[in-house]
Order: structure tokens, then sequence, then C-alpha cells
């Protein structure tokens, strides 16, 4: 196993044919069409889509059902941690490499408490790539070398001690609370999740009740803080 390969996940993808079916989720296309250079240098790879947000990705899993999906961890509306949460929940069978410019425990912690099975710095190579996908195809979880393997113990003593509030939020309350974080006025996230004013407002109270945070100045600080939102890359 690599060094970098890391918390055997004990089971196989449940794909036994190949090609690998992958899809990539940036919302630059350049950088989309960069790792789609790569994957196709690579074999037994086949690039079903590209999605340039959290919210498109979901619905592309959906209709072409990948075994892979390469994350972008930075995207506007969903980011690629709340979109792994998603997915995870909702396609079990498919497994998530985290994209980020970042090597900040604080990301991979949080990508790893949403489910994704490898966290992969964009400034990485392609066998670099090609050995995350050999690890999460296999039941491992790879991080890119220059997370250093601290970083999981540390993890791992965390998560069986600490209790998050944010995993007490519904799917909705998160997604709510990611797009008042990201600046939107409660008409615009009432028109961007086809729901009433007054019932984005009845979430926003709510999600103030339980975070105990009583305004939105502090809503936006504490989902930056939990890395349910992320600064542009």
């Amino acid at each position: 196993m690599s060094p970098n390969c890391v918390i055997d996940q004990k089971s196989e993808l449940h794909h036994s044919t190949r090609p690998y079916r992958v899809l990539i989720v940036d919302n630059h296309a350049m950088v989309r069409a960069g790792f789609r250079a790569l994957l196709q240098s690579l074999e037994d790879i086949e690039v079903v889509g590209e999605a340039g947000d959290g919210r498109e990705a979901l619905r592309l899993v959906a209709l072409h059902q990948p075994a892979i999906v390469l994350m972008d961890i930075a995207m506007p509306d969903m980011n690629g941690l709340e979109a792994t949460a998603r997915l995870k929940k909702e396609f079990l069978d498919v497994r998530v490499i985290i994209l980020s410019m970042h090597a900040n425990e604080e990301y991979v912690y949080q990508a790893l408490r949403a489910g994704a099975m490898g966290y992969l710095l964009k400034d990485g190579g392609t066998s670099e790539l090609e050995l995350a996908i050999q690890a999460i195809t296999h039941g491992e979880t790879y991080l890119s070398p220059t997370v250093s393997k601290h970083v999981i113990n540390d993890y791992m003593r965390r998560v069986s001690t600490e209790s998050n509030p944010i995993e007490q939020l519904t799917p909705r309350q998160r997604e709510i609370l990611q797009l008042i974080a990201g600046g939107k006025s409660t008409k615009e996230i009432a028109e961007a999740l086809y729901i009433s004013v007054k019932t984005v407002e009845t979430h926003r109270m709510q999600l103030m009740d339980r975070l105990d945070i009583h305004d939105v100045a502090g809503l936006v600080r504490y989902a930056i803080r939990t890395g349910l939102v992320l600064l542009e890359e």
C-alpha cells in the first residue's frame, strides 16, 4: 500500500467491470479540461461527464452513475463538501476524491467527515491522480503527500470525541446556511430553492436557534469556520 493511502474501508467498488466511470466537478472549465486530459491518459478510465457546481454534480451522478467523482472543494452555491455529503447519503457506491489548492488540516477533516475517500491537491501530477484512484477503488483513503499522516490520526481522535452541531442540521438547513453565507438575500434563496420567502425565514430562525447564533454575520462566520462555505481558490 502506498504510504499516502490510509484508512482501509474494508470494501471494494461494486463495479466489477471496467472502465471506471468518472465525473469531474469544478467550476473552472480550464481545470476540468486539465483533469479530463490527465484521466484520458490513464487506462481503464472513462470520463462520463463534467459539472460546474455541486448541484449539477448531484444531477449528473443520478444520470450517469459514475463510480468515482473528482470534486472541487470550493464552488459557489453548493461547494464540494456539501455535495459530497449529499452524494454519500443518496449514492452509497460512489467514491469521492476532493480536489483542492489547500493543504489546510481543517479542510481535510471536513472532507473526510463529509465522506470523501481522497483529498488531492491540484498541483499533483498524473501519477498521483492514478495512485488516488487505485487507492479508493481498493477501499482505501488517499491523501496527497503534503497532507501529513498525523492529520489522519488527529482526525480519528476528533471524530470519536467531538459533537459537531452542523451534523444535526437537515440537508435543507445546511443548503440555506451556505446560501446565506454566500451573500444571497432571502428572496434570492427562495427563488433558487423554489420555496417561499416565509419558509426561508423559518429555516433561518431554526438555524439560529439550533446553532445558538443570533445574527447573519455570526452564521457566515460559522459556515466558513466549519468548511460549509469556502473562499474561492
